[in-house]
C-alpha cells in the first residue's frame, strides 16, 4: 500500500530527481532537440515549397509543351501549304510548256508540210513543163520534118517578133 499512498519523503525525492533531470534536460538536451525539430520544420517547408515550384513549373513546361507541339503542328501545316503551292506552280507551269512546245511542234509540222507541198508542186511544176518541152519537141520534129514547113515556121516567128 505503501505505493498507492507515498510518504512524503519519496514525494520530496521525486520531485526532487525529477527537477534534477528537468534542468539537466534543458542545459543539455532541450537546445539540440528544439534546433533540430526548428531544421526538421525548415526542411518540411523547404521540400512543400520546392514540391509547389516543380508542380509549378511542370504546369508552365506542359504549358510550353502544348504551345511548341501547337506551333510545331501550325509550322507544318505551312510547310505542307507551301509544299502543295509549289507542286501546283510546277505543274501549271509544266502545263504551260508542254502547250508551248506542242504549239511550238505543231507549227513547225504546218511549216514543214508547207514547204513539202511546195517542192512537191515545183517538182509537179517540173516535170510538167520537162513533159510539154517533149512533147513540143516531138511536134516540132514531126511538122517541121518538111523543108518547106520549116521556113513557113520561120517566117510566122519573124513575124511575130517584129510586132512585138
Amino acid at each position: 500500500m505503501e505505493l498507492i499512498t507515498p510518504g512524503l519523503g519519496l514525494i520530496f525525492w521525486m520531485t526532487l530527481a525529477f527537477l534534477f533531470l528537468v534542468f539537466i534536460l534543458g542545459k543539455f538536451a532541450w537546445a539540440p532537440i528544439l534546433l533540430m525539430l526548428k531544421e526538421r520544420e525548415t526542411s518540411i517547408s523547404e521540400a512543400l515549397n520546392s514540391a509547389n515550384q516543380a508542380r509549378e513549373e511542370m504546369k508552365q513546361l506542359q504549358f510550353s509543351n502544348e504551345q511548341l507541339l501547337q506551333d510545331a503542328k501550325n509550322e507544318r501545316d505551312a510547310m505542307l501549304n507551301d509544299a502543295r503551292k509549289i507542286k501546283d506552280r510546277l505543274l501549271e507551269e509544266a502545263r504551260i510548256k508542254a502547250g508551248e512546245e506542242a504549239s511550238r511542234i505543231v507549227e513547225a509540222a504546218k511549216a514543214s508540210i508547207h514547204n513539202e507541198k511546195m517542192a512537191a508542186m515545183t517538182e509537179l511544176k517540173n516535170q510538167i513543163a520537162e513533159g510539154s518541152l517533149t512533147l513540143a519537141k516531138f511536134i516540132l520534129k514531126r511538122e517541121l520534118a518538111e523543108p518547106k514547113k520549116q521556113e513557113e515556121y520561120v517566117q510566122e516567128l519573124l513575124r511575130d517578133f517584129k510586132i512585138n
